[in-house]
C-alpha cells in the first residue's frame, strides 16, 4: 500500500523549536518510519488483551532511547537542553501513526515519570532508571471509580495508614495504562486526611489487576482497574512529602496536558494526510474527489487549524522548558484546541472517504482505512490528561480571574 505524502513539512514552517527539537522530531520519524508504520494496523485494531501489548516494539522504544528523551543524564536519559520540547514532537510523531501507542509512551515515560523525580535518589535508582531503560513497565494511578477531574482529599478514596515503617494501602484505581502489564505504579492516595504520592510494586501481595477493558479506540493502550487490599509499601516508597500528592500529579499532568495536545496534532495530520491522498484519486463527476471546491475549502480551514494546534503547543512545551513551570493559559489552550481539532479532522475525514471510512475492515479484501482508527482513537484524547471542559474553565479563570470561577 503507497503511504500518503507527509505534507507537514509543505504546509507547516516550524521555526518555533530549537534546533534540538527539530534533531530529534527527525530521528523518532525515522523510527515511526521504519518500526512503527509496518506494525500500525495491528495496534490500531487489536482487541485488548496482555498479549496484545507490544512488547517488541517497546523494546526497541527503549533500545533508541525514546523513553529517556525528557530526562537528565543523571538518570539515564539524554540531558536535553529542551526536554518536553522533544518529548511535544516524539508524541506528535507517535500519534501520526498510532494513538495507542503514543498513549503507553505518555503513561510509561511521562506521568511516572515526572512523579518520580519527586523521589529519593534510592527511589529514581530502583525505578526511574528502569523506565528508561525499559526493564519496568510503569503505570500513573490517579482516577477511581468516583474521583477523576474532581481531585481532593474527600473523593479520593484510596487510603492508607502508617505501620513501622510501612504504608498499608486499601483502595481501587481506575483506567490504568500500562497496569495489566505493569511493574509498578506511581499512586495518588490519601494519608491522615492528606493527599501523597506512592511508588507501588503491582507484583506485591494484595494488588489485583482486573482485566482490560474494551474500548472503542486506543486499543493497544491496555487499560484496566487495579484493587489494593492491605498492600504493604515501604515508607522510602513516598515521593515528596504528605499533603503535596496532587500537586505532584499536576506536575505530571502539566507535562502530560501538553503532549495530549501535540497527539492530537498527530492525528489531525495524518487524518488530513489521509484525505488528500484519496482526493487525488477518487473519481467522481468526471473528475477527482479533489476538484470539488466545497472540499479545497475544507481541508484548507482544517489545515491552518492543525497549523494553529501544533503552533500552541510547541509554545507551552518551549515555555515550561524556558522555566514557565505552569505555562498557563497556554497549556490549557494546547490541550483543548490540539484534540478538538483532532475530532473535527477526523470528522470530516470520514466523510471524505465515505462508506470506506466508516468500516473497520472490510469485508471483500481485508483492507483498513486510517480515518476510521483515528476517528475511533480521537475522541478520548478531549477526555483524559483533563477533559477539554477543564481546560477551558482555566482560560476562563485567566480571563475574569479566580474570583469567578471555584
Amino acid at each position: 500500500m503507497v503511504r500518503p505524502t507527509r505534507l507537514q513539512d509543505i504546509l507547516y514552517h516550524d521555526w518555533l523549536l530549537p534546533q534540538e527539537a527539530r534533531s530529534v522530531r527527525s530521528e523518532i520519524r525515522r523510527f515511526v518510519d521504519e518500526e512503527v508504520m509496518p506494525e500500525a494496523d495491528n495496534l490500531n485494531t487489536c482487541i485488548e488483551d496482555a498479549a496484545a501489548f507490544p512488547r517488541r516494539l517497546f523494546c526497541r522504544m527503549a533500545e533508541a532511547g525514546l523513553f529517556g528523551v525528557p530526562f537528565g543524564v543523571e538518570c539515564g536519559g539524554r540531558g536535553l537542553e529542551y526536554p518536553l520540547c522533544a518529548a511535544t514532537v516524539t508524541i506528535e510523531e507517535l500519534a501520526y501513526a498510532s494513538d495507542g501507542l503514543a498513549a503507553i509512551y505518555d503513561d510509561h515515560a511521562l506521568l511516572p515519570g515526572a512523579a518520580l523525580l519527586h523521589g529519593s535518589r534510592d527511589v529514581r535508582r530502583r525505578y526511574l532508571e528502569p523506565l528508561i531503560s525499559g526493564s519496568s513497565i510503569a503505570c500513573m494511578a490517579i482516577t477511581e471509580p468516583h474521583a477523576g477531574s474532581d481531585l481532593r482529599a474527600d473523593t479520593i478514596h484510596t487510603h492508607a495508614v502508617r505501620d513501622a515503617d510501612t504504608y498499608v494501602v486499601n483502595g481501587r484505581k481506575r483506567f490504568i495504562t500500562n497496569a495489566p502489564v505493569g511493574d509498578f505504579m506511581t499512586t495518588l492516595f490519601v494519608i491522615d486526611g492528606a493527599m501523597a504520592m506512592l511508588v507501588v510494586d503491582l507484583h506485591a501481595s494484595g494488588i489485583t489487576v482486573g482485566p482490560p477493558d474494551h474500548k472503542t479506540g486506543n486499543r493497544v493502550q491496555l487499560t484496566a482497574d487495579v484493587w489494593l487490599e492491605d498492600v504493604r509499601v515501604p515508607c522510602g516508597n513516598l515521593l515528596g512529602e504528605i499533603g503535596k500528592g496532587l500537586h505532584i500529579a499536576l506536575a505530571a499532568l502539566t507535562w502530560g496536558r501538553i503532549v495530549i495536545g501535540a497527539s492530537g496534532v498527530g492525528m489531525a495530520q495524518a487524518a488530513l494526510d489521509e484525505c488528500v491522498h484519496f482526493m487525488q484519486r477518487r473519481e467522481m463527476y468526471g473528475g477527482t474527489l479533489g476538484d470539488l471546491q466545497y472540499w479545497q475549502l475544507r481541508l484548507a480551514e482544517r489545515a491552518t487549524q492543525i497549523s494553529n494546534a501544533r503552533d500552541m503547543c510547541y509554545k507551552a512545551a518551549l515555555l515550561y522548558d524556558r522555566g514557565s513551570r505552569k505555562p498557563e493559559p497556554e497549556m490549557a489552550m494546547a490541550k483543548y484546541y490540539g484534540t478538538q481539532v483532532a475530532g473535527d479532522m477526523a470528522r470530516d475525514a470520514v466523510q471524505v472517504f465515505g462508506g470506506l471510512g466508516y468500516v473497520t475492515r472490510l469485508g471483500a479484501d481485508g483492507s483498513t482505512y486510517r480515518v476510521e482508527q483515528i476517528y475511533r482513537d480521537c475522541k478520548v484524547a478531549e477526555i483524559y490528561e483533563g477533559a477539554n471542559e477543564v481546560q477551558k474553565r482555566v482560560i476562563a479563570r485567566s480571563l475574569l480571574g479566580s474570583e469567578y470561577l471555584s
